[in-house]
């Protein structure tokens, strides 16, 4: 293949127009796709378009989805290096291409050189403008939100990124049908007060101040992954919260024991298989004291717990504080939402939500967000 040789490199910095996608700091160069579901948006002419690339990763490789005027194009993993990635080539260069380049693994807590550095593109065209779609929703979850399972066969039980995905998940299918603009912010086996395993440290409130609080190492850091995040500069309409899966599967797990303190945490179940009072009250607490967090940072947008893909042991226990919640902060812009459990004609790989599940789940999100957007 001979490479066109009216292609010209630009910085992103040299790039006028482009929009970035997930939260970040979107004036940052190079600019990292910290999140599954982050990315960079263009609109170009020109018969070819090259993005450049910086890229590491210990254990976890991660992927990618391209997509051209609004349709699915590809989908990759990308290996360590400084490189570049052709996303389209050989087109009609007057017409205008809409082009999406994607990150589909969730930040990685478990590979702290994990990251994706967007540092400019190449091309024969000319950029334009990217509009912002008519609203914005936040998404806040676990390894469903993160997409795992939504790839692979059935039988597929590896933890690995192939199987986690931003391109097919219900929050990208919400957003789509709703013209909205997304954030993602999950991790799979996380929970609102404790990981599967009962791991304390995996609860997602303790990072959602920071601007990506879920990835580590000496090379992020230096990215800014701690500093606050700036909630302002990105208003949500809705954010949607699907959280409490892993909770409940810390209740039928030993009691974790921290490595470095020695101390052991576990969620109790009583003789007869019912939760301990005093263990499912802490969990509700927990739910309590997040929407509170969500609340302070957001307080204009609307807030919808919702629950159920992977089963519904502690759906009273989410109402309860919901409702706790309101009485005591008067808080009226906050709901739960159940959603259709997953089935054997639904699931996907690794035992988690297959494609029709998120669908499944997706349209009733889309059923009940659309009115409140709209009022």
């Amino acid at each position: 293949m001979q490479k066109n040789t009216n292609l010209k490199s630009y910085s992103l910095k040299e790039v006028e127009y482009y929009k970035v996608h997930g939260r970040t700091e979107d004036d940052m160069y190079p600019l990292p796709l910290f999140f599954n579901g982050s990315g960079v948006e263009v609109n170009v002419t020109g018969s070819e378009l090259w993005i450049d690339l910086e890229v590491d990763c210990d254990v976890h490789e991660p992927w990618i989805w391209t997509a051209i005027n609004g349709a699915f194009m590809s989908r990759q993993m990308l290996l360590p290096g400084s490189y570049s990635i052709c996303l389209f080539r050989s087109m009609s260069p007057e017409a205008v291409k809409n082009v999406k380049f994607m990150r589909e693994l969730q930040a990685m807590s478990e590979d702290d050189s994990c990251h994706i550095l967007v540092k400019g593109f190449q091309t024969d065209g000319f950029f334009l403008p990217v509009s912002d779609r008519r609203y914005k929703l936040e998404f806040i979850g676990d390894s469903i939100t993160s997409g795992e399972g939504t790839y692979g066969a059935n039988e597929d039980t590896d933890w690995i990124a192939m199987y986690m995905s931003s391109s097919r998940n219900y929050a990208v299918m919400v957003s789509d049908a709703l013209d909205a603009d997304y954030h993602l912010f999950s991790q799979g086996g996380w929970g609102v007060l404790s990981g599967w395993d009962n791991n304390p440290n995996s609860n997602i409130p303790s990072r959602y101040e920071k601007l990506c609080g879920l990835a580590g190492g000496e090379f992020n850091e230096k990215l800014g992954v701690s500093r606050p995040y700036h909630f302002e500069k990105w208003k949500a309409d809705a954010i949607i919260v699907n959280l409490g899966t892993n909770d409940a599967s810390a209740f039928n797990q030993p009691a974790f024991t921290d490595p470095v303190t020695g101390k052991t945490f576990k969620q109790r179940k009583n003789p007869d298989g019912s939760f301990n009072p005093d263990d499912l009250m802490r969990f509700e607490q927990a739910v309590i004291d997040f929407l509170a967090m969500i609340r302070k940072h957001n307080p204009d947008s609307h807030i919808v717990w919702t629950y159920g893909m992977l089963g519904y042991d502690l759906t009273l226990a989410i109402t309860d504080a919901i409702n706790r919640y309101q009485k005591q902060s008067g808080d009226e812009n906050v709901a739960f939402l159940q959603l259709p459990n997953t089935t054997g004609e639904t699931v996907g790989a690794h035992a988690h939500p297959g494609v029709k599940s998120h669908e499944r789940a997706a349209k009733v999100l889309i059923e009940y967000l659309k009115p409140i957007l709209e009022a």
